[in-house]
């Protein structure tokens, strides 16, 4: 079959409808954890911290959502996607209200940690929603949509959130946001489908050794490692660099942020529609080649004016978020739907290590030099470049497992109404 030969992904209004509420809780979800970054100039200061010590605030969240997913591997697929997002969600907008409130570093290490045992669970609750709604031919462009929120935080989020960081402290951006996540959680207690189809799909419940065991989800979860240590050994100092490195001032920083993002918002849809229409593989491999060069160019940037930094900082954004797109698609279809809830967070557990262990792993090589400056940041730049290329070849090893979706043979409103 041809590109041209492949059925067009339309979305009907009701499952557009589904995929806004998926992403308004991808937003805050994603938002948390990106909020924490662009704060490292401001949270060094507050809590007179170094690098390192900063590495630590991003790798507890990672650590823990290690653990959380872990742990949830075994049950997610148990219960009605519905009830498995909203009961994730909740203790995700508690521990967000915690991080804003810790007084301390420690207290806000901490919290961070709990944070994370949810929010990593309530990615892979959502992507389980996608993969179960969308087939395989449309999971790209829905991907697409969801993953937009990533965009959608840097626009919005991340912006307003260093302002109420700069005029109320660190905490600030935390207390709003979870008070942005009880009113999504209202919305998808009222209006999210119980998404029940899965249940009917099988009734043996696997074992952790079960999902691990497949060779197809082994190659599955080491491509997700190797894309994501590629990523956040050098996205949590994208923020710290652009100061200490590339000479701007911390008020310029969110301009990175808002003009990265809101091109982000565009490419992402457009690169998951790509991905249906060109093959998912193809187009990730060329996205990925470019987030290579990106990178690259980014660790290794001294100072420049604002406009280099705006302009690299964006090109960044747009590959770095841009291959996660065909990625995930990719990922979700490598495992069948009785099952993909497992799969998912035993997927995420992965990447949250990889996320921990990369956030501590770059925070102890770019260092402090006596000027101010991320020393070690070019040295990050080349071994998230090794990940990258490795990820390159893991995914042409990938399979799809997909079967006809239960959501997919069902008239629209019954989506509406929620799958029996």
């Amino acid at each position: 079959m041809t590109s041209f030969d492949r059925p067009r992904p339309r979305i009907s209004r009701s499952e557009w409808g589904l995929l806004m509420l998926l992403a308004a809780v991808q937003f805050t979800n994603i938002l948390d954890f990106v909020i924490v970054m662009p704060l490292a100039p401001l949270a060094k200061v507050q809590y007179t911290i170094t690098s390192d010590q900063f590495g630590y605030i991003v790798g507890s969240y990672g650590f823990a959502a290690f653990l959380g997913s872990l742990f949830a591997a075994k049950f997610l697929d148990r219960f009605g996607r519905k009830r498995a997002v909203l009961a994730l969600y909740f203790g995700f907008t508690l521990s967000t209200l915690l991080c804003g409130l810790a007084p301390t570093y420690e207290t806000l290490v901490a919290a961070r940690a709990v944070a994370g045992l949810f929010g990593g669970v309530v990615g892979a609750a959502v992507m389980a929603v996608v993969g179960d709604v969308f087939a395989d031919y449309r999971r790209g462009t829905a991907m697409g949509v969801v993953m937009s929120a990533f965009a959608v935080a840097s626009v919005v989020g991340v912006p307003l959130g260093m302002f109420l960081a700069e005029a109320f402290g660190v905490g600030a951006p935390f207390v709003a946001l979870a008070g942005l996540s009880a009113v999504v959680w209202i919305a998808g207690f009222f209006l999210l489908p119980p998404l029940r189809g899965h249940l009917s799909a099988g009734r043996v419940h696997p074992t952790i050794r079960d999902l691990a065991g497949s060779p197809n989800h082994v190659l599955a979860f080491a491509f997700n490692l190797a894309l994501t240590t590629s990523g956040f050994l050098v996205v949590p100092f994208i923020a710290d660099a652009m100061v200490a490195n590339a000479g701007q001032a911390q008020e310029n920083v969110k301009w990175v942020y808002l003009v990265g993002g809101a091109v982000t918002l565009v490419t992402t849809n457009l690169i998951g529609r790509l991905a249906d229409r060109l093959g998912k593989k193809l187009v990730f491999r060329v996205v990925a080649v470019a987030a290579i060069a990106m990178a690259l160019v980014l660790t290794n940037l001294t100072v420049v004016p604002l406009w280099v930094a705006v302009l690299v900082g964006t090109g960044f954004m747009v590959t770095m978020s841009g291959r996660f797109v065909p990625a995930q698609a990719l990922i979700t279809g490598c495992a069948r739907p009785e099952v993909r809830g497992g799969f998912l967070s035993l997927n995420s557990s992965f990447g949250f290590l990889a996320m921990g262990v990369a956030s501590t792993l770059a925070g102890l090589l770019v260092g402090d030099s006596p000027d101010g400056g991320l020393p070690g940041y070019p040295l990050v730049g080349l071994i998230s470049a090794g990940f990258a290329a490795l990820s390159l070849v893991l995914v042409g090893l990938l399979k799809t497992a997909d079967v006809p979706n239960t959501a997919d043979v069902l008239p629209t409103p019954e989506l509406v109404e929620g799958v029996a």
